[in-house]
């Protein structure tokens, strides 16, 4: 399957969320347990707005296990949970500071969702994932903005091809 998707990640509980975009491409063995790839682009991931830009760009390969109510042909209903490795490189620029710093860190996501099937080729997919580094972030040059690891939630849907 690959599902061109949109949606919105925040970085904290009071976040209004930030646009994302991507694509997810997978293989599920009977329909059950398999894998995927997970590629999403977050233009102005700090919100950064007048102060500067700022980007975030998310590469995951997960395994999915998922449960396919009506068979793996035709219409039917999927509900899985993934979960697996992620580079997350963030980006951020801002002119009057001078500042320009790239991070390229390591880190997990987990996720839950549901895939919905219309006939064998086409459906939807949405899904909720949490997506967080391992090693602190470092934008140098003594900026203190949203220290520590990144992390963040996100939630995505779009259209489904198997």
């Amino acid at each position: 399957y690959v599902t061109p998707w949109i949606g919105a990640g925040g970085l904290s509980s009071t976040d209004a969320g930030r646009t994302a975009l991507g694509v997810t491409a997978g293989y599920m063995a009977a329909g059950i347990l398999g894998f995927e790839g997970d590629f999403g682009y977050a233009p102005d991931f700090f919100g950064l707005n007048e102060l500067g830009k700022s980007s975030a760009i998310t590469t995951a390969g997960n395994f999915i296990l998922g449960v396919p109510f009506g068979g793996t042909e035709g219409a039917g209903v999927r509900p899985f949970v993934s979960g697996g490795l992620v580079l997350i490189r963030t980006h951020l620029e801002n002119d009057v500071l001078d500042v320009s710093r790239t991070n390229n860190g390591v880190g997990y996501d987990v996720g839950a969702g549901m895939m919905g099937f219309f006939s064998d080729h086409v459906g939807l997919r949405g899904d909720v994932r949490y997506l967080r580094l391992l090693q602190d972030t470092n934008l140098g040059s003594g900026i203190d903005f949203n220290p520590g690891k990144v992390r963040y939630w996100r939630v995505s849907a779009g259209v489904t091809f198997r």
